[in-house]
């Protein structure tokens, strides 16, 4: 028995033009409204992100000077600089996202590779889960109550703890992500040619997802540039010029928590300055990382 219909025998609405003629004037009434909710919701959207971003342009430059990279903090009206804090930052973001990273990587080649559908590594997951929602300010008071009280007072390790435990969750998501998209069958073709497995997943896998795992890195690195409360608790900030990570070190997001609120306002244009300072440099690491990996490609 045939299943087809004819245009005769088809159900509903359809056999009436009027009917059809409303139901497409009422679907399109409906398309507009949505589609203007979302022209709306975007343009709010890049509304406040384009507001922020010429207050903070326009600020930064305004307070931007040779001496805000020449000069240490000085006093209020001493026309001072944020020398300390940017390197303060560069340290220890450096030597955080280096300990971390290295760690996650393996942690997330470990969860794709060697433990799919296990419960450790569904525990593990568990965990780099939580870490990666946590309130920063929890790491610092972990990291505190770990490092800095034991040894007697604030240092940059301290700090350079707290930021690799900050960046670990992201690589460790990023990088299983990218193995899990890795066919199967690349696998299967590359341990068929008698390499081993360790080989395969860091001559191949690795290769294959480099891209994806050098974005996390640069979310990681996003991420930790602006952190503030996690080194409030550790490094503490540090108004003179040190390099020695065995005590209290200065960074960008501290001296812009304390500058900001400040009623002097040479502080206030610094604090200006370091936000720009910091949104221009996650900035140039986006670009960098993108231009690289579209020379190797």
């Amino acid at each position: 028995m045939s299943l087809s219909l004819t245009a005769g025998m088809v159900p509903g609405p359809r056999k009436d033009p009027a009917v059809a003629a409303a139901l497409g004037r009422r679907r399109k009434r409906a398309d507009r409204i949505i589609r203007s909710l979302c022209v709306a919701a975007t343009l709010v959207a890049l509304g406040f992100l384009a507001s922020i971003l010429f207050t903070l342009t326009i600020r930064g430059f305004e307070a931007m000077s040779p001496r805000v990279f020449t000069h240490i903090t000085a006093a209020p009206g001493s026309e001072g600089g944020l020398l300390n804090a940017i390197v303060g930052s560069i340290i220890q973001a450096a030597l955080g996202t280096a300990i971390g990273t290295p760690v996650g990587m393996l942690v997330g080649t470990y969860l794709a590779e060697y433990a799919r559908g296990s419960k450790f590594g569904n525990l593990v997951r568990f965990v780099s889960d939580i870490l990666l929602s946590a309130p920063s300010i929890l790491i610092g008071l972990f990291v505190y109550q770990i490092l800095v009280l034991p040894f007697g007072g604030f240092s940059g390790w301290a700090g350079v703890a707290a930021l690799a435990i900050i960046v670990i969750p992201v690589v460790v998501r990023t990088t299983e992500d990218m193995l899990n998209l890795i066919p199967n069958t690349l696998r299967e073709a590359v341990i068929g040619l008698g390499a081993p497995k360790w080989k395969m997943i860091v001559l191949i896998c690795w290769r294959s997802a480099m891209s994806g795992i050098i974005t996390g890195i640069l979310l990681a690195v996003a991420r930790v540039a602006g952190e503030t409360a996690p080194l409030l608790f550790t490094s503490l900030g540090n108004n003179a010029w040190s390099i020695d990570l065995t005590k209290p070190m200065a960074s960008l997001p501290i001296a812009i928590y304390s500058f900001a609120g400040s009623p002097f306002e040479d502080w206030i244009a610094l604090a200006w300055a370091g936000a720009l300072l910091i949104t221009l440099g996650v900035l140039g690491l986006n670009v960098l990382a993108r231009a690289v990996l579209s020379g190797r490609k």
